[in-house]
């Protein structure tokens, strides 16, 4: 298998040396299923709980979707500003950084007695925990464009929008690219979250239901369910920054 081979199947190859030792301990020591399901464990219970998982599952999807989408949209525009702007940059980078700080758990309560119980929490925490990555990157594009570069620009012509827009925010695609990669997996921990505590649908919901009942391969399997699920997303936008920004991956096009 050559280098280029190896490194394509590497994580599948990790994968499956973890599960082959996680089911051998589990067979070994006799762990109950109670306290540590093994892989054959939670794949038996997600097929037969595989409708009921899925119905959760899209409930997940969606709404952390939706909550995402919000997060893309505020955090490309506000970076945007925060990012043209020294002035915007040194007033608003510290407060972000230290709401950033602040857990976004802890706002669950909040939003149930602002919306109630249902999806409204779910979107909210999803979006205020993904947005800070998009809107940190869209500004650091932005704020680190080459001095020089940008008094070419203006002696060739060119206004301060235009450079933002028309050389700013391409430069900006490779950080606006790795922010949604980032940003994607806290959203669905933002809405597993808040479904564990402010709704009676989704995977948060039924992780708290199947520990309650202590059907740990079912918990676990929602668990898996999530974490492909992140990982689709996380795969679909490398897949677009791939051929979006090969420019900027000139190194690695090939592989």
């Amino acid at each position: 298998m050559s280098s280029k081979s190896l490194e394509k199947w590497s994580p599948f190859i990790l994968l499956l040396i973890t599960l082959v030792i996680w089911e051998a301990i589990c067979r070994i020591f006799q762990v109950s299923d109670f306290i540590f399901p093994s892989p054959s464990r939670i794949v038996d219970q997600l097929i037969e709980y595989r409708s009921v998982i899925a119905g959760h599952a899209w409930r997940t999807f969606w709404v952390t979707m939706a909550g995402f989408g919000i997060a893309i949209v505020v955090g490309v525009l506000l970076g945007f500003v925060i990012g043209s702007s020294r002035l915007a940059y040194a007033a608003v980078y510290p407060l972000m950084t230290a709401f950033n700080a602040l857990p976004k758990a802890a706002f669950v309560p909040i939003l149930v007695v602002w919306f109630g119980i249902g999806i409204g929490p779910a979107i909210l925490t999803a979006f205020l925990i993904s947005f800070f990555p998009i809107t940190v990157n869209i500004a650091t594009g932005l704020a680190t464009l080459e001095p020089e570069l940008e008094d070419v620009l203006r002696v060739l012509g060119a206004k301060r929008w235009d450079v933002l827009v028309k050389v700013g925010l391409p430069r900006s695609m490779p950080y606006f690219y790795g922010s949604l990669k980032v940003a994607i997996t806290l959203a669905f921990v933002g809405t597993t979250v808040s479904e564990m505590t402010a709704a009676n649908e989704g995977i948060g919901y039924l992780l708290i239901s199947a520990g309650s009942a202590m059907q740990m391969g079912l918990a676990f399997g929602g668990l898996v369910v999530v974490g492909v699920m992140a990982m689709a997303m996380y795969e679909l936008f490398s897949y677009i920054e791939r051929h979006t920004t090969a420019w900027a991956h000139r190194g690695s096009q090939n592989i």
